[in-house]
Order: C-alpha cells, then structure tokens, then sequence
C-alpha cells in the first residue's frame, strides 16, 4: 500500500509544479488555443490561452508510476517490479496522447480549430488500440491469467459472453474489435466532454478514483487470497493492485492539473489530454473486467456523446430541426443561460452520482454472489 502514497504524492507534486512551468512555455512559444467559430461566443475571450496541458498530466503519471517502482524496489529489491497490466496502461494512455498531441500541434501550426481529419485520427487511435488488444491477451503470469480475456465482462468475465465461442482465431479478432469500440467512444467521449473548464478533468478525477477502490477491491478478492469467503466471489484479474497504482496516480496528477485547469482555465488540457484519459479509461475498463460498467461509472462521458449522436441524428432525419440548442449537452446550458462554473459543477454533481451507481453496482454484484 505505501506504493500508492508515494505514487499518489509524486504525481500530485509533479503535475501541481509542472504544470505553471509548462505554462510558461507555451505563453513564451505563443502556443494558444484555437476557438471554434460555431461554438458559444462566450469562449471567444479564451482564445490564446495554453493548450496541450494533457503533456503534464501524461508526463506526470509515467515519471511517477517507475519512480515509484524504482523506491519500492530499493525499499525492498525482492519486490515485484512494473507488471504487464501496468505497463499496457502506461501504453495505451500515451499512444492515445500522441495521437491528440499530433492533432493539437497541427490546430497551432496551422492557426485553426481543426488538426487531424477524422479519418487520421481514428487510424492513429486504431492503430494503438489494435496494438494493445493483441498484447493484452498474452503475458500471462504463473497461474495462466493474461491482462485481458476474450469475455465480455461486467464487474467480472460473463461465461455466456465468451467472444471466442467460434473458435481462438475469431475470438482474437472479435476481441480487437470490441476493445477498439470501447477505445473509440471512451477516447472521444471525453474529447467531446472537454469544452469547459475543468470540466473533463474533475470528472475523470472521480471515474479514476473509482478505479482505485475497485482495485483494491479486487486485490483483497483475487482467486486464491486468503481473504476470498468462495471461490464463487473471486476476481480473475492479473495484476489488480499495480492497476490500481496508475488509476491513484492519474487521480492525483489531475487533482494537480485542475489546480491550473478550473474556471478561469490557465491552460487547457487539449486532445492530448482528453484521448490520453479516454484511453485510460478504456484500458482500466478491459483490463480490470469492468468494460460494461464503465458505462455506468462514466455515465456523464456517454450521456454528453449520446446528446451529439441525438443532435446530428435528429438533424439530418428532420432536415435542419434541432434537439439541443447547442451540441454537446453542456454548450445546450451555457446558451439556456447557465454561467459556465454553474455547468461545470452540475456535471460533476451528475459524474459523482453515476460514479458512486457504479461502484455500488460493482458491490452489489459481489454481495449477490455471495
């Protein structure tokens, strides 16, 4: 457990302190944020300001969790070092980073609020995902368990839901597939979530928490632990407590970044931000065994995506008629007259509800098994 103390207080440190040095930075390169001319005319006085803040989040969570192996290791050299679920995590998380890095430098280079096209962008988040589902069901430790299983899981695996019921090759594949679905909407979930400040931030801040109590959870519950009560109640996940180190430190270096990042916003988190949380997100979802619940825990990400898929839906079936004022749901309030800060704290009102509904399902379905 001193793991995730030390991980927790690095991250917050770094993330707190490098966060105004990487302000700095981007002021003195003249690297501002560019404002989308069809969103709400409000968040014009936010043109200029910092973006690409994801790059400390990022740099934070990385540096802290191998420091922390690091200490750990010279505390105890018999001590296990980065697992295979970890080291996925860190993956995933900054493959989806660069891909929004690459997209946020172009919007700057280029002086437009667009960067990548949409069919680079999923191609660069497809190739990472499909890089990290194919690793994910190998590795598998001493007793055979790999990060991730070709079942579809809820709070655990669902033995009906075995994607490879046709055979390894296909369950492979379809497992590709149901992971880069997973990565695509969680990553551009939080993308499309990002357009107050600090509102992304303190929302992942309580999903990340989240992860890190199931984590726990899951390590005082795995299969074989003394502490189990039956086998029926155990959980098969492969390193449960070093993916609960990277969800502790992703809380703590967005607790550091919101600091800078509430209203008024510092620095912005841009898209290597947001795709780097969303990617998180989705690899704590498959490799914990919580992918169907993660549609609970983040319930806000996916009901602000469901209120841009309604929008353009009902715009194009009714030829130019319109649900929301404004798509996605909280530029809807800002132009319904909400203030901005008003919006932001509502949503994470909404995001802690949806978080504690997931956790107590998460419980509930251990109480039920029991």
């Amino acid at each position: 457990m001193i793991a995730l103390l030390i991980g927790t207080g690095l991250a917050l440190a770094l993330s707190m302190v490098g966060t105004p040095l990487f302000i700095r930075l981007l002021v003195k390169k003249g690297y501002g944020q560019i404002i989308r001319d069809d969103g709400p005319t409000t968040h014009q006085i936010k043109r200029g300001t910092p973006t690409m803040g994801g790059t400390v989040v990022v740099g934070a969570v990385v540096l802290s969790y191998f420091i922390t192996h690091l200490i750990i290791w010279l505390l105890n050299p018999n001590s296990q070092g980065p697992t295979a679920s970890g080291l996925l995590m860190i993956f995933l998380m900054l493959g989806q980073g660069l891909v929004g890095f690459l997209d946020d430098f172009l919007k700057i280079s280029n002086q437009r609020s667009l960067g990548l096209d949409a069919k680079g962008k999923l191609a660069g988040q497809a190739v990472v995902g499909i890089a990290f589902a194919v690793m994910a069901l190998g590795f598998p430790d001493s007793s055979g368990k790999t990060p991730a299983s070709t079942f579809i899981s809820f709070a655990r695996d669902i033995p009906s839901l075995n994607l490879a019921f046709a055979g390894a090759g296909l369950g492979v594949v379809l497992f590709v597939l149901w992971s880069n679905l997973i990565i695509a909407g969680t990553t551009n979930g939080v993308n499309l979530t990002d357009g107050l400040d600090g509102l992304a931030t303190g929302a992942a801040i309580l999903v990340f928490g989240a992860y890190t109590l199931m984590g726990l959870w899951q390590t005082s519950q795995g299969c074989g632990g003394r502490k189990v009560p039956a086998e029926t109640v155990c959980y098969e996940v492969r390193d449960p407590l070093d993916l609960s180190l990277v969800a502790v430190i992703m809380f703590a270096a967005l607790i550091g970044f919101l600091w800078w990042n509430t209203s008024p916003a510092k620095i912005f988190m841009g898209d290597t931000g947001s795709l780097a949380i969303g990617g998180a997100m989705a690899g704590f979802a498959i490799l914990s065994r919580t992918e169907i619940l993660l549609f609970i825990i983040g319930g806000l990400f996916v009901l602000i995506t469901l209120s841009v898929i309604i929008q353009v839906g009902f715009f194009k079936l009714s030829k130019g008629r319109r649900v929301f004022l404004m798509a996605p749901l909280q530029h809807h309030f800002e132009l319904k007259g909400w203030a901005e800060v008003t919006v932001v704290v509502r949503f994470w009102i909404l995001a802690g509800l949806m978080v504690a509904v997931g956790l107590g399902a998460f419980y509930a379905e251990w109480i039920v098994r029991l």
